[in-house]
C-alpha cells in the first residue's frame, strides 16, 4: 500500500507481452540474421502488382504538366526493385564467407554444426528474396520498355537475372572481374585435397607407399604441397607427375611476407579445405600446418621416418 491513493506506480510491460503486444500488432517477423519461413509472392502476384504500380503512374502523369518527368520516375521505379536485388546480393556473398569460415571451424560439436545450419538456411532464403525482386525488376523493366519505348539499364553496374542470364546486361567492369574469376578456377582440378608437407626426408619409398594407400582410397585426389625444390616435397610432386596425380605447388612468396612466408603459405593451402594433411618430419612450418589444421577439423597424419 502507499502513503497516498491517488498515486499510482508505473506498470511496466513484461518482456512476454511486449512481445505478444508485438505480434497482435504487426504479425511474425523473423530477425534479421534469421531465415524467414514465410514464403514469397507467387510470380503472377509480383507481374500483377507491378504492372498496377506502372498503370497507376502513368495514368496519373500522363497528359499533364507532369508528363515530363515521366520516365524518370518509371526508370526510378525499377531501380527501385535492382537495388533490394543488389543489397540482398550482398547479403549472399557476406553469407557466403560466412559458411565458409564455419566450415572450417567445424570441431564436431552440435553448436558449430546448428550454426552451420542456421546460416545454410539464411543463405536459401536469401537466394529466394533475389529472385523475387530480380522478378519485380525484370517485369518492370519489361513495362518499362512498353511505355518509353527504351530499354531499361542500371546508370553503373550489371544487371543479371539468375532465373534468365540470357536477359543480362553486364558491366564491362563486372565481366573482366567475372572472366578473371573464371580463368583461375578452371586451373582449380576438381577431386578431394590432400595438403602434403615435410623437410629434407629422402624416404622416398616411404611417401610413395603413403601416397599411394590414399590415392587408392581418392582415385581422383588433388596433391597440394610446397613445391620444394628437395627433400620430401620434391619427391611427392615426382610421385604426382608418375602417377598421373594433379598437384598444385603451394610455394613461399618471400618478396611479400619475408620471414612469415611458409606460415602464409600454410594458411593458403588450408583454405583449400582438405580432406587431410600428410606431414613427414621438418621443422616448425611443418608442425605449423598440423596445429593449424587440427584446429579447423582436418584429420592429420604424421609419418616418421624409416616408419
Amino acid at each position: 500500500m502507499y502513503a497516498h491513493d491517488d498515486f499510482e506506480p508505473d506498470h511496466t510491460s513484461s518482456p512476454t507481452d511486449t512481445m505478444i503486444q508485438d505480434l497482435q500488432l504487426y504479425g511474425y517477423r523473423p530477425a534479421p540474421d534469421e531465415a524467414d519461413p514465410r514464403i514469397t509472392p507467387e510470380d503472377h502476384v509480383i507481374q500483377t502488382a507491378v504492372a498496377d504500380i506502372f498503370d497507376a503512374l502513368i495514368s496519373t502523369m500522363a497528359d499533364t504538366s507532369l508528363d515530363f518527368d515521366l520516365d524518370e520516375i518509371l526508370w526510378s521505379t525499377v531501380n527501385t526493385f535492382h537495388r533490394a536485388a543488389e543489397r540482398i546480393e550482398t547479403k549472399l556473398d557476406d553469407n557466403e564467407q560466412a559458411q565458409k569460415r564455419l566450415q572450417r571451424e567445424q570441431d564436431g560439436s552440435e553448436v558449430k554444426s546448428v550454426q552451420l545450419e542456421t546460416l545454410i538456411d539464411l543463405g536459401q532464403s536469401l537466394i529466394d528474396r533475389r529472385e523475387s525482386m530480380e522478378l519485380f525488376r525484370e517485369t518492370a523493366a519489361d513495362l518499362f520498355l512498353k511505355a518509353t519505348g527504351t530499354h531499361w539499364s542500371p546508370r553503373s553496374g550489371s544487371r543479371t537475372s539468375h532465373r534468365h542470364l540470357t536477359a543480362a546486361m553486364i558491366d564491362s567492369r563486372d565481366f573482366i572481374a567475372a572472366k578473371k574469376r573464371a580463368e583461375t578456377e578452371s586451373l582449380v582440378p576438381p577431386g578431394p585435397k590432400v595438403a602434403f608437407s615435410g623437410g629434407d626426408t629422402m624416404d622416398h619409398r616411404l611417401i610413395w607407399d603413403r601416397l599411394d594407400q590414399i590415392h587408392a582410397k581418392h582415385p581422383d585426389m588433388v596433391l597440394l604441397h610446397g613445391g620444394s625444390p628437395k627433400g620430401a616435397e620434391r619427391i611427392a610432386a615426382t610421385w604426382a607427375s608418375n602417377r598421373k596425380v594433379p598437384q598444385v605447388a603451394f610455394k613461399p612468396d618471400w618478396t611479400k611476407h619475408a620471414k612469415a612466408a611458409p606460415f602464409k603459405r600454410n594458411d593458403q593451402m588450408l583454405d583449400c579445405m582438405p580432406i587431410g594433411v600428410v606431414v613427414f618430419p621438418g621443422t616448425g612450418i611443418q608442425d605449423n600446418l598440423a596445429d593449424k589444421a587440427r584446429k579447423m577439423g582436418i584429420p592429420v597424419y604424421r609419418m616418421a621416418a624409416g616408419a
